[in-house]
């Protein structure tokens, strides 16, 4: 009977998995994800790539109905042209022909390059062009594609091979001729005949012969290779008529770009260097009647091309006037329209409406309103001229901080290319020829509304809020209405948390206040501003917020058609709202949410459209927050009836994709044990199109599930607990602990085995026999360490009482805020055996200062604001810094500790990890850094993440496993072996 029992509590996973095999840290290259996914206009045929980690993909081309299929070997970048005729895409080149090349290391040029490939939907002949840069088709229209051709290698990169080749020959020559001296003197001595020395003479010159033809025969042919016209493609245009299968050719193309419904191509062509009578043009291609128009001929650099709407206006800037050498450069403005002779100049620095001092601005995008009744862009300060008279070697280097600066120094430089680039909203109207100057210092940011067409914009500034953004972490805005008739600017509401935005139609601007938890509306007519959700009883925030802050929104807002309601998140619903404030709020999920604790989104299936149409029905996205199913429901706007279920269940979505013309989808369906591809005319019922989990069938993969325990402080909480397929009750399992914040809404996300930028691989620990657990941790502030301690150690000790866990074998891991707890924990508690802190903040006090390289930040805000947790200033409450900082209780850890921080960290300054270590080092504790050079607060390279999860692996193995240790464990890498000696081995 007990043996019954048994059987029967098995899992079906577990006796399918006894003899299977634990990953390695082989299988990363080769594991395969579905890539990006494409969908035609009509629904008919899509495509999607399946790539490995490291290694050739491949793209496939399907329809929907089953019947026709295409693979193409590394195949990417597909575009399905607009009339859904026509699928076009990007051929890389071998991963091993790469590969080979980077070991020569071979040029940028002479690096294998990308083929074009382009086939007709339905069909299986595939047309391919080599050596391909780029590729576009009209946004709207269809028949046409342009190609950039990569330009040609340069004669001398391929005659190179001339004195590479001729030395191969010397070489040889040389061994032919010792061998033929060393036959020589064995002749003298008696060992050879004369007769084979006479043979072995006439066999070596023959041989010199050959070689010396062979290599003048391969010299001709590289250099008739390099002098051929025909493979000079140096910057031509291919554009190619997808019907009628012709192509017309344009040399020296520098850029390129079709109008919306493509009509028209925009060509500039670069001047040839060595002709001093060659001009650069900017020409126009007429794809109907095939006519090209030259719009202007002869400057040094034109940029920022812009159709309009219909492709009839034309707008770009121009530098004209200066030589090439200029040490002041002034662009002007260009503008074509439909049926001139010619592009003309409309704006100059001279032109009434530009402020003194200021000029056209060539970093600036240009925008014509959807009407084309507008042309906006941007006007800047005109740059100071260049001493060239100061040396350079004779100038100081320094910065000087100032403390009414609205920006730290670092955040400066990190945004000076930003600033040195920064230019100010005008518009131009073609129809009176009048230009209005809208943006300003105090209105650094506009915002089009009814994209252009209305008659105002939305000025926001941050100006005079600035130096908060040091404690706050966040910055308070104002916001304005400009007027595009008058340049009137009225005043909506100053340093506001608001994040300002516009209805769709322009009838409203719209904030959510997180200090008052509402949403408001400023009516543009009348100007009046109104709490719109101010009846609304249940929570329209996220209400988990555990940091010492305003808690954000529950949701994005999304607009009705014309304006005339906004639907609003609250925690679980959502909830039609009247922008004006007079109607009822409407709950138009009918508290289905909250009463089934469903977390409703709004799924948005076409990236133009604005708003909802009245009557239509919408997607909604959900996620029951207690078992963690993800599906989805349809809902319709205008009734009162419950939201209907679609597909819902154990598994997680995304990556949704829906043809724009028809009931098609693609999307993932994914779960711990697959994320395979899906599609759909309804939905409803879901075909699957990938078998990728098959890869994992050989080996020994995990399960999830989920798991609640009290904490100490007597709540509640959950977290995810991973075993492996061949999960046996009678064993006692190992088990690492590892968090950041909160993750068991993650349940049914997949987890593909891969080399780790900080954190350990879950799948690979647990395929080799490992239990792996992630808990939740609940904040409360000031006492970040200790609600660590609550969550992490009192899961550890519930875990602890399981017969299948080996209590005395538990271990923890970590990356940045992760990293933190780890410090901290093994400060407060000797339970576990082993432990990894990736980048963590050892000294609060010190780190409090600090400056986030990578964004020029000051570190203040988190502690005062956000992750850190508490809630005050250093001199306010330095008793929590120092309570709250492992650095300071360094002598009660006995842990051993595997540290990870890397020496270009611009997260969490790299010193944290070293005050941690010097402090064990010093105290004679068991610790370990690993410093990857160059290297930010998560591993980039691949190499260097293969090369952690190797030692990640080898560290916890020989604490929680016995098995022998690695040699850097035992004996470091010292500073000699770098290089040669990874310390990877075990004796």
């Amino acid at each position: 009977m007990k043996a019954l029992l048994f059987l029967i509590f098995l899992s079906p996973f577990a006796l399918q998995a006894q003899n299977k095999k634990p990953l390695t840290h082989d299988v990363y290259d080769g594991w395969k994800s579905v890539g990006a996914k494409n969908i035609s206009n009509d629904g008919k045929y899509f495509s999607y790539e399946i790539n490995p980690q490291e290694g050739d993909g491949e793209l496939l081309i399907q329809n929907f109905s089953g019947t026709y299929s295409l693979k193409i070997p590394r195949g990417y970048n597909a575009t399905i042209t607009e009339d859904s005729r026509y699928a076009i895409f990007k051929i890389k080149p071998t991963y091993k022909e790469t590969r080979d090349a980077k070991i020569k290391k071979k040029k940028p040029e002479e690096m294998p390059k990308d083929s074009l490939g382009m086939v007709k939907l339905g069909e299986d002949s595939v047309w391919k062009d080599a050596r391909v840069k780029s590729f576009s088709t009209p946004e709207k229209g269809s028949g046409w594609v342009a190609v950039q051709m990569e330009k040609a290698l340069p004669d001398s990169a391929k005659k190179k091979a001339k004195p590479d080749s001729l030395q191969l020959r010397i070489d040889s020559l040389m061994r032919l001729t010792d061998s033929l001296i060393r036959k020589s003197l064995d002749s003298v001595k008696g060992n050879v005949s004369r007769e084979e020395l006479i043979k072995a003479t006439q066999k070596t010159i023959k041989q010199i012969y050959k070689e010396a033809k062979d290599d003048q025969q391969e010299t001709d042919a590289v250099i008739a290779e390099g002098d051929d016209p025909k493979k000079d493609m140096s910057g031509d245009l291919h554009v190619k008529n997808l019907d009628k299968n012709t192509t017309r050719v344009f040399k020296n193309v520098n850029e390129f770009l079709f109008d919306k419904p493509g009509n028209n191509l925009l060509i500039e062509t670069a001047k040839n260097d060595k002709d001093s009578t060659s001009k650069a043009y900017v020409l126009l291609y007429h794809l109907q009647s095939l006519k090209l128009d030259t719009l202007l001929r002869g400057f040094n650099e034109a940029k920022n091309y812009s159709f309009d709407e219909a492709g009839k206006q034309l707008a770009f800037v121009v530098e004209k006037d200066s030589s090439a050498k200029s040490l002041q450069k002034f662009y002007k403005l260009w503008y074509y329209t439909q049926g001139a002779d010619s592009a003309r100049i409309i704006i100059d620095r001279n032109t009434s409406g530009i402020k003194a001092g200021e000029c056209v601005s060539d970093n600036a995008k240009l925008n014509f309103s959807k009407d084309g009744n507008k042309l906006f862009f941007g006007t800047a300060p005109i740059p100071a001229v260049k001493d060239t008279n100061l040396v350079d070697f004779e100038l100081a280097r320094l910065d000087v901080w100032h403390y009414n600066d609205d920006y730290l120094q670092p955040q400066q430089l990190k945004q000076l290319a930003k600033e040195q680039k920064r230019s100010y909203d005008a518009v131009y109207f073609p129809a009176t020829g009048n230009m209005l100057q809208l943006g300003a210092k105090d209105a650094e940011n506009i915002q089009l509304v009814d994209e252009g067409n209305a008659d105002w914009v939305l000025a926001e500034t941050t100006s005079g809020n600035r130096v908060a953004l040091q404690w706050e972490g966040r910055i308070k805005s104002s916001a304005d209405v400009i007027s595009l008739n008058t340049g009137e600017r009225k005043k909506i509401l100053y340093n506001s948390y608001g994040s300002f935005r516009a209805s769709p139609k322009g009838k409203f601007v719209y904030w959510y206040d997180p200090v008052q938890k509402n949403y408001f509306t400023y009516n543009v007519s009348s100007g009046v501003i109104r709490n719109i959700t101010a009846t609304i009883k249940e929570p329209l925030y996220d209400t988990e917020n555990d940091v010492p802050d305003f808690p954000g929104a529950a949701g994005n807002p999304t607009w009705l058609e014309a304006d005339e309601a906004i639907l609003i998140n609250d925690v679980y619903d959502i909830w039609k709202v009247d922008p004006a404030g007079i109607k009822t709020p409407i709950n138009l999920t009918q508290g289905f949410g909250k009463k089934n604790k469903t977390e409703f989104k709004y799924v948005k299936t076409d990236d133009e459209k604005r708003f909802i149409n009245n009557g239509e029905t919408i997607l909604l996205g959900a996620q029951n927050k207690a078992n963690k199913y993800g599906g989805f429901f349809t809902k319709k706007v205008d009734d009162n009836t419950m939201p209907q279920q679609l597909v819902f269940g154990p598994h997680s979505y995304s990556s949704l994709t829906k043809a724009k013309n028809n009931n098609a989808y693609l999307l993932q369906e994914s779960s711990i044990a697959s994320s395979e591809l899906y599609k759909s005319a309804d939905m409803n019922n879901l075909d699957k199109l990938t078998d990728i989990a098959a890869q994992q069938e050989p080996y020994n993969w995990l399960t999830a599930e989920l798991f609640s325990w009290k904490m100490y402080d007597g709540k509640m909480s959950e977290g995810i607990l991973y075993k492996p397929m061949d999960f046996d009750p009678r064993k006692k399992y190992p088990v690492i602990f590892y968090f950041y914040e909160k993750n068991a809404d993650g349940l049914f996300n997949y987890k593909a085995p891969s080399p780790s930028a900080s954190t350990i691989n879950i799948p690979w620990f647990v395929s080799n026999g490992y239990i792996v657990f992630d808990p939740n941790i609940y904040y409360k502030d000031g006492e970040p360490g200790e609600s660590a301690y609550n969550s992490v150690v009192s899961a550890a000790k519930t875990l602890g009482k399981f017969s299948w866990i080996d209590s005395t074998r538990m271990a923890i891991q970590g990356q940045s805020w992760g990293g933190y707890q780890v410090a901290y924990l093994v400060t407060r508690t000797n339970i576990f055996r082993a432990a990894g802190a990736g980048a963590p903040v050892a000294n609060m006090t010190s780190a409090y200062g600090g400056i986030r390289w990578g964004t020029g930040l000051n570190r203040q805000f988190q502690y005062e604001k956000t992750q850190s947790r508490i809630g005050a200033t250093l001199w306010q409450r330095p008793d929590l810094y120092i309570k709250n900082s492992p650095v300071f209780a360094a002598d009660k850890i006995t842990t051993p500790l595997l540290i990870m921080h890397n020496d270009a960290d611009g997260s969490v300054p790299w010193y944290q990890g070293i005050e941690l270590f010097t402090a064990l080092r010093r105290l004679n504790k068991k610790a370990w850094l690993l410093e990857y050079n160059d290297e930010d607060h998560n591993l980039v390279q691949r190499k260097n993440r293969k090369d952690l999860s190797v030692r990640l692996g080898q560290f916890f193995d020989y604490y929680l496993k016995d098995t022998k240790p690695a040699n850097w464990i035992k004996y470091g890498v010292p500073a000699t072996d770098k290089g040669r000696d990874w310390g990877l081995e075990i004796e």
